[in-house]
């Protein structure tokens, strides 16, 4: 099922799979690989017109989200939280999507969705640590102190960790700024996963 609402309410042309030009289309079949899902997000494919931005926009997003040494899950959270505060609701709702696909990650239980409670004692002291300090580079660059690294040292982050954390905080205001200038909606593929 289509929503045409998805389509329509983009500022910026929305590209299909088939109209993607052959470029584009690596880069699509690249994001798909890569997080593992059978469809390009919108949030890519609001790009697809201009394969250069798109090719640099990609590329920093994989970099930054899905390698490293970070765990995924932290990185996802660090993201939803940031575009909560924000209001970014295509990026607090897709990435809040992809955080509580890995919720078994952090708990056993069946019922545990990790962005139902970032305070849970379920999750890592050293997690909860890192999402308010890089919620609050995100939010605030200008209020981060010397005190605030201190504090994610001395949950157990070196500083090639500390590096990583901080750089979701510039990945997040990306991709918030792009989602909410394009006007993108939530992916359906994304919302049916949900259900």
């Amino acid at each position: 099922m289509i929503n045409n609402n998805t389509l329509s309410n983009s500022r910026f042309k929305i590209v299909s799979y088939e109209e993607a030009s052959e470029e584009v289309k690596a880069i699509y079949d690249d994001t798909k690989r890569t997080l593992q899902i059978p469809f390009v997000l919108n949030w890519i494919k609001c790009q697809g017109a201009n394969p250069l931005l798109l090719k640099g926009n990609w590329a920093k997003l994989k970099s930054t989200l899905m390698q490293g040494d970070i765990p995924n899950v932290l990185k996802q959270l660090i993201i939803y939280n940031v575009s909560k505060e924000r209001n970014c609701e295509y990026c607090a709702k897709a990435h809040g999507i992809f955080a509580d696909s890995m919720s078994a990650m952090i708990s056993e239980n069946e019922n545990f969705r990790v962005t139902n409670d970032l305070e849970s004692p379920l999750i890592p002291e050293s997690y909860r640590t890192a999402i308010k300090i890089v919620t609050k580079a995100a939010l605030n660059h200008d209020q981060i102190t010397d005190q605030d690294f201190e504090q994610l040292r001395q949950a157990g982050f070196d500083d090639s960790e500390i590096q990583e954390l901080m750089a979701q905080a510039d990945l997040v205001n990306m991709l918030n700024t792009l989602a909410d200038v394009a006007g993108i909606k939530i992916d359906n593929e994304l919302m049916e996963a949900q259900a």
